[in-house]
């Protein structure tokens, strides 16, 4: 990947640290933008705030900065109250809602906002982190319904994106990205079960998400990819 600037949401979780890190690290890009909820971030971003990810936008704009690499490294699976449902019983109106509004809702967004602030005169990427669980074709297990669904929803939206700016960029690039099984606190409740050798730290999931991004064409626009470069089907 070659450009002036990447913008990486979510810095405060492990995925998304570790991506900024290895970019900023390899000096591929000349600015590296980080933001997140927090107040080191140059405005702070709530996904459940569009008014928030207008305001970060018009930073990239008032600084002049001109991406052509978006990633959104943000997700929800559990938190201090819940966390994904095991069964039909267990199904919350508000806690479905909050895994739309953080996995899908969100990211599409960021696109909203942040896709007509980049190049479009060379190859552009944005990416978005997607599960293999948001596969309905890949389901054999059911059960994590809000995260399941969101992560479908996403897939969705990732797809309709790609359709859409291909006809003002045709070199763009807009995919889902499945990181497998990473050692953060998202993950951390159901790592118990994760097979040896598949349990990825932070900076090793960002190398295989960014190895995949560097070898993917325009053509692959609108894809599920997992870590290793093979795509997932929605």
């Amino acid at each position: 990947m070659t450009g002036k600037s990447a913008v990486i949401f979510g810095v405060t979780g492990g995925i998304g640290a570790a991506v900024a890190d290895a970019l900023e690290s390899d000096g591929r890009f000349e600015s590296i933008i980080r933001f997140s909820r927090s107040d080191d971030s140059p405005v702070a971003v709530d996904l459940t705030s569009e008014a928030s990810i207008e305001e970060a936008a018009a930073w990239i704009t008032d600084n002049k900065i001109l991406p052509s690499l978006v990633f959104v490294a943000t997700g929800l699976l559990h938190d201090d109250k819940k966390g994904p449902e095991k069964s039909l019983r267990q199904l919350d109106a508000d806690w479905l809602m909050k895994n739309y509004q953080i996995n899908a809702v969100g990211p599409a967004l960021i696109a909203k906002h942040f896709l007509p602030l980049m190049d479009r005169k060379t190859m552009s990427r944005f990416a978005a982190l997607s599960a293999r669980v948001g596969s309905i074709s890949d389901n054999r297990f059911g059960g994590w319904y809000g995260y399941r669904a969101s992560k479908a929803a996403l897939n969705m939206i990732i797809r309709n994106l790609a359709i859409e700016w291909s006809r003002k960029n045709d070199q763009s690039i807009i995919v889902a990205l499945h990181p497998g099984t990473v050692d953060t606190a998202l993950s951390a409740p159901f790592q118990s079960n994760v097979p040896s050798g598949k349990l990825f730290e932070p900076e090793r999931a960002a190398r295989h998400l960014l190895n995949v991004l560097d070898r993917l064409e325009p053509a692959d626009s609108g894809k599920i990819f997992a870590w290793d470069g093979a795509e997932i089907q929605p």
